[in-house]
């Protein structure tokens, strides 16, 4: 019975990923970009710690990897995406892109898409085993998130449109599945020996981050690197 209840903790965890995933998504769509960000966030902290609580319990499953992908393609895929579309639907059109109001909000999918694309390429490439070629999928959702919330007065201003939004969108989807190699922190295991590297990080930015409250595109630029050098795995 023990032994059941250890093997299915990692695929629990990652049930709960997948469970804030659909929250996020669902707050994204009715436009509660806080409490998308919320659980976005919740959905990676989830899935930071359920490969490495399947490492520490000498547990794995095919069914875990496979539910693993599926839970951050809506999480770090759908979520983002919903709130791209939602923002599609708040940011300001001239008048050459009126005609094409009613369309370009369905141009945020592409990021669930190439998230999916990110998901499946990682899980075959032999390459990132320690470090990332292409965006991972949670620091694009994040970046997302906070991008939404700390900078939503701007995005629907004048100075910002749907045009700058849908290059966004595409520039991206497209670094999700780009041939570029990004230094990654991943974490091997809880010791201090083999992530020194990787602690000294979390002590000294997250703090900051807290401390100073940061906002605005400040706060979208930490979020990224954190995520981006952070994310254990995708």
């Amino acid at each position: 019975m023990a032994n059941v209840i250890t093997r299915n903790i990692p695929n629990t965890i990652t049930s709960c990923n997948l469970f804030c995933g659909c929250i996020a998504s669902y707050m994204a769509f009715h436009g509660n970009y806080e409490l998308a960000l919320l659980f976005i966030v919740l959905g990676a902290t989830f899935d930071f710690f359920d490969g490495m609580t399947a490492r520490l319990l000498h547990v794995s499953s095919p069914i875990g990897k496979e539910l693993d992908s599926l839970a951050d393609d809506i999480t770090f895929g759908l979520a983002p995406a919903a709130i791209a579309f939602s923002l599609f639907k708040e940011v300001h059109y001239p008048d050459f892109l009126q005609p094409l109001s009613g369309i370009m909000p369905y141009t945020a999918f592409l990021i669930a898409v190439f998230s999916a694309l990110r998901l499946a390429k990682f899980n075959l490439d032999e390459r990132q085993t320690s470090s990332f070629i292409g965006m991972p999928t949670p620091a694009n959702a994040l970046f997302w998130g906070s991008l939404t919330v700390g900078a939503h007065s701007f995005l629907v201003s004048d100075h910002f449109n749907a045009l700058y939004l849908f290059i966004l969108v595409v520039v991206m989807s497209l670094l999700l599945v780009a041939e570029l190699p990004m230094f990654s922190l991943k974490f091997k295991d809880l010791s201090w020996g083999h992530n020194k590297v990787s602690y000294i990080f979390l002590i000294v930015s997250i703090p900051l981050l807290i401390i100073f409250q940061l906002s605005g595109f400040a706060a979208v630029i930490v979020w990224y690197i954190i995520l981006s050098l952070l994310t254990y795995k995708k």
